[in-house]
């Protein structure tokens, strides 16, 4: 109804989340800035908001500026057990688990793999959690220790929590 009085070509208030609508303020330029930089360089960051501020929005945005040389596992729903988590990241970078039922152990050294595999190709690996508010504490504290994959020179996963 309000398409053809605005002269819009495609529904600009639709509940799917679409970067071209973003209105990047100061605060979202910042937000963008910060996690581009941990996608590059840091390894660690987090970016907080309340409901609506456009977290989403920012990450596809950030999805989209992604350097080539990245592969990044995404994961939307942080409510599983420690082994489901892994086995997601696992399978959303595509490392490859050929056991049935894989042990933390099992999991952590296929990923391990992966990014020593990544590393040596000049690849950056991305882990993002999406409402990452609602990880349990065991999962978040093995969040937590997949930092500790590193080279002697640099971190091997770089981790963005969304919540």
């Amino acid at each position: 109804m309000y398409h053809t009085y605005f002269g819009l070509t495609e529904p600009a208030f639709s509940i799917a989340v679409n970067p071209r609508y973003l209105y990047m303020s100061q605060q979202h330029k910042e937000a963008l800035a910060h996690l581009l930089y941990g996608v590059t360089g840091g390894g660690f960051v987090m970016l907080t908001g309340e409901v609506g501020t456009g977290k989403t929005t920012i990450i596809r945005c950030l999805l989209e500026q992604m350097p080539e040389n990245t592969d990044i596992a995404i994961v939307m729903n942080p409510m599983s057990n420690v082994p489901e988590l892994l086995k997601t990241i696992c399978d959303e970078l595509g490392a490859p688990c050929i056991q049935e039922e894989p042990s933390v152990k099992d999991l952590t050294d296929t990923l391990h793999r992966f990014l020593l595999h990544n590393h040596t190709q000049s690849r950056n690996t991305v882990l993002l959690i999406d409402e990452a508010q609602l990880l349990s504490p065991q999962a978040l504290e093995q969040v937590r220790l997949l930092t500790n994959l590193e080279t002697t020179t640099q971190k091997l996963l770089h981790i963005i929590l969304v919540g």
